[in-house]
């Protein structure tokens, strides 16, 4: 049987547990639809790997066509210094 090594995007946040105070971490994958979190980021991206798998297995089980994350897409994120005049506001 051939392997097919597939990537997907996961976007991984802080996350304040709602009732509990406590913080986590929250995962999306955008592609798929598909969020998961935990308490580490590690165990958020494990949880989503296991999740991904089990989506992917469900949609070949159903003979349904599989979304690819756009491999020719870069994402990166960036820190700018700004000055602060004490007149700044951030949503």
């Amino acid at each position: 049987m051939e392997t097919k090594i597939l990537n997907y995007r996961i976007i991984i946040e802080p996350d304040k547990r709602i009732g509990t105070g406590e913080h986590g971490y929250a995962a999306y994958c955008p592609t798929l639809g598909l969020s998961d979190g935990g308490d580490t980021i590690e165990e958020a991206i494990e949880n989503m790997k296991k999740l991904i798998t089990f989506h992917i297995e469900s949609l070949i089980e159903e003979k349904q066509p599989i979304p690819l994350d756009k491999e020719e897409e870069i994402i990166v994120t960036t820190k700018i210094r700004i000055p602060n005049h004490g007149k700044l506001s951030f949503a």
